[in-house]
């Protein structure tokens, strides 16, 4: 019984141990990065880790103006839109799934896995004459599309395997009352898929928000280029102001970091009751 116990404090204390590095090794580099988003070239070299003399507030006023606010709204632009579409289609695509009965379910939903063994970089080439042929190259569907596509397999996935768990009696007792198939879909198994959906949702985001790939070879307009790329273009601009380049990647940074602050909650929720399931 000793050793048991002795074992249990000592798993505990490596886990605990574990979680704290794991926090550190995050901390540290988005504590740095703010703080010298604040310093001048000088503290930058000579004072990594330290707070600066004089907050250089004007960094990020200087980041803004030479196209972060831009590349910000496109990326928003960008993001938003993709993540519309690929939650609407995937859940949509994920309710049929696991509620409806018929010949070569099982066939399509591996047909949908198989999206997932596709490579991005595999497709870029067709992909690009696709997107030329239908003259919506160097727009920000050229960027939308692709995001959608590539995202809406493990999105499907990640929703069905939540919802082949949650109890049909809530729709079946609907469908008795009158309720129509898209009724219950709107009404009862989106409501109750919030978790999930929340959890999805925030994937993708992380997703649509830091792809660069992509963003570079489907647009050559800076105008509408995402804020990946557009920070890429900055270092030739802001080649001698560090300060000002870091705090541009500051500013791309908050919405995520923001984002999932609020939704941490349903993000945790969802990937525990649907990511295992299935």
């Amino acid at each position: 019984m000793k050793n048991t116990t002795w074992t249990a404090k000592l798993a505990h204390f490596f886990i605990w141990a574990l979680l704290i590095l794991l926090s550190i090794s995050i901390i540290v580099p988005f504590y740095w990065m703010v703080v010298t988003g604040f310093k001048n070239n000088a503290e930058l070299y000579n004072n990594s880790f330290g707070l600066p003399e004089v907050w250089q507030v004007k960094n990020y006023v200087t980041a803004w103006k030479v196209g972060v606010g831009r590349f910000l709204g496109n990326s928003l632009l960008v993001t938003v839109s993709s993540t519309v579409l690929t939650m609407a289609i995937s859940s949509a695509c994920a309710f049929g799934l696991s509620r409806f009965q018929f010949k070569g379910r099982e066939a399509l939903f591996i047909l949908v896995l198989a999206g997932l063994l596709l490579a991005p970089q595999v497709a870029v080439v067709p992909l690009y004459r696709i997107l030329s042929a239908f003259g919506i190259y160097n727009t920000y569907l050229a960027m939308i599309i692709p995001y959608v596509a590539f995202r809406i397999p493990f999105t499907v996935f990640l929703i069905r395997a939540y919802l082949l768990d949650f109890p049909k009696d809530i729709e079946e007792a609907a469908i008795i009352d009158g309720c129509s198939t898209f009724g219950i879909f709107i009404k009862i198994t989106l409501p109750v898929s919030k978790p999930v959906l929340a959890s999805a949702a925030l994937l993708a985001v992380m997703n649509f928000w830091n792809e660069f790939m992509m963003a570079m070879i489907f647009t050559s307009d800076n105008n509408i280029r995402t804020i990946p790329l557009g920070l890429s273009t900055l270092k030739g601009t802001l080649s001698t102001d560090w300060g000002s380049l870091i705090a541009g990647l500051v500013i791309a940074a908050i919405p995520v970091v923001l984002l999932f602050v609020v939704f941490q909650k349903q993000f945790v929720r969802g990937m525990t009751a649907g990511g295992v399931k299935g």
